[in-house]
């Protein structure tokens, strides 16, 4: 005769259970590890870095031939600090490409140098299309990370690459650069750099004209490199945020490249952000040990968030962002050595009590909500005409 099995009580049932998930914890309840938490925060948030001068390095070693410097390989034995394994292990989201040029070179030569830098950028993107993917839009970024693909802007560095012509800038606009540093280490004929000789006390009229058609091209304004009298004035100016894409704070190192204190209050009011820089001689100033053979002060990924926790104090963690400037240096900090370094820095935010949400405000997001915003006033600024100031250096057509 078959007997039944008596049924456990309920009470004992529960013990059972309890015994059971006590001594046998799910997986799903373990704290993730810091190393989790950012690979998690790169995956749900594009890291987008405000400078890399490796166009620059296409043109001095390779005159643009993209097959003579082939990123697809390691670039460590050039020195460099940008190659596409690295850019992968750096878990990038998005890069501003800047096109930079020489001050030294004449208005006419300045503009062929910098649309001969934007296409190398559009022929890098092209060839290694599993890596890159052209934007031209804070969407567009968002839509390229979901992708897997590194967005890729483009910035020009200093305002002579425009040739001082209002009709340059737009047609630069056209052919998909998105932002440019009204200067660079020197001063022009309408706005004043941070490293040369003040001419101007800031911007003159037609510097202000620059910064409104700016702002009506949907063209983010960057205020690195100028003197602190034409940050002001271009503050004043425009109507969109701006961007410092590669700079650091005054007060932590004493540098004129750097942005002082009472500017900081202003970009906080304009909504704007502050892309931290890598180099160390902005980061460190004073009676530093150089690193040995370069002349640059010795520094640490904790020296690069000095920087931020004083803007933080000054004008909040949303006016945060990073522009590494690699490519554009010769020695980066301790942790931050070439791009596949920018998790160390988001695992010392997280331990330096900075919550996920800042920490992704800090990596891209800040950077996004500027360029939404510059593109918001685009949209608001369309009925304007654009402007009929002619160029300060006008060519005289042949008789």
């Amino acid at each position: 005769m078959h007997v039944k099995k008596p049924l456990l009580s309920v009470s004992a049932s529960l013990f059972c259970l309890c015994a059971y998930t006590t001594t046998s914890p799910s997986p799903a309840s373990a704290e993730p590890t810091t190393d989790e938490r950012v690979t998690q925060l790169l995956k749900s948030s594009p890291l987008i870095d405000g400078h890399n001068d490796v166009a620059w390095q296409l043109r001095k070693r390779a005159r643009n031939q993209l097959s003579a410097l082939d990123l697809s390989k390691s670039t460590r034995a050039r020195s460099m600090h940008t190659d596409i394994e690295r850019l992968r292990a750096g878990g990038l989201g998005g890069q501003f490409w800047s096109v930079y040029v020489p001050a030294s070179l004449s208005p006419s030569e300045a503009v062929q140098a910098t649309m001969e830098q934007i296409d190398v950028v559009k022929r890098m993107v092209q060839r290694y299309p599993e890596t890159f993917e052209l934007a031209f839009s804070a969407e567009e970024v968002v839509a390229a990370h979901k992708r897997g693909k590194i967005a890729s802007l483009i910035g020009m560095e200093g305002g002579y690459s425009m040739g001082h012509s209002l009709g340059v800038l737009r047609q630069l606009y056209e052919l998909g650069a998105r932002y440019m540093t009204l200067t660079h280490s020197k001063t022009l004929p309408w706005a004043d750099s941070a490293t040369d000789e003040p001419q101007h006390q800031g911007l003159t009229d037609f510097g202000e004209e620059v910064v409104r058609e700016m702002n009506r091209l949907g063209m983010i304004v960057d205020l690195s490199h100028v003197s602190a009298e034409t940050m002001r004035d271009a503050l004043k100016v425009s109507e969109a945020p701006v961007l410092f894409t590669h700079s650091g704070a005054r007060a932590v190192c004493d540098h004129p490249r750097n942005v002082p204190d009472d500017v900081l209050k202003q970009l906080k009011d304009k909504d704007g952000v502050v892309m931290v820089v890598f180099l160390p001689a902005y980061l460190k100033c004073g009676e530093t040990k150089p690193k040995q053979g370069s002349g640059s002060p010795e520094t640490s990924i904790e020296d690069v968030i000095a920087h931020m926790d004083h803007i933080k104090s000054v004008a909040g963690v949303e006016h945060i962002g990073i522009g590494g400037d690699y490519d554009g240096m010769s020695h980066a900090p301790h942790g931050l050595e070439d791009v596949s370094g920018y998790p160390n820095l988001l695992k010392a935010l997280l331990k330096r009590g900075y919550s996920e949400a800042e920490v992704r405000g800090i990596m891209g997001e800040n950077t996004l909500r500027v360029l939404r915003k510059v593109e918001a006033t685009k949209e608001r600024l369309k009925g304007r005409a654009p402007s009929d100031v002619p160029p300060l250096h006008w060519v005289e057509p042949a008789k």
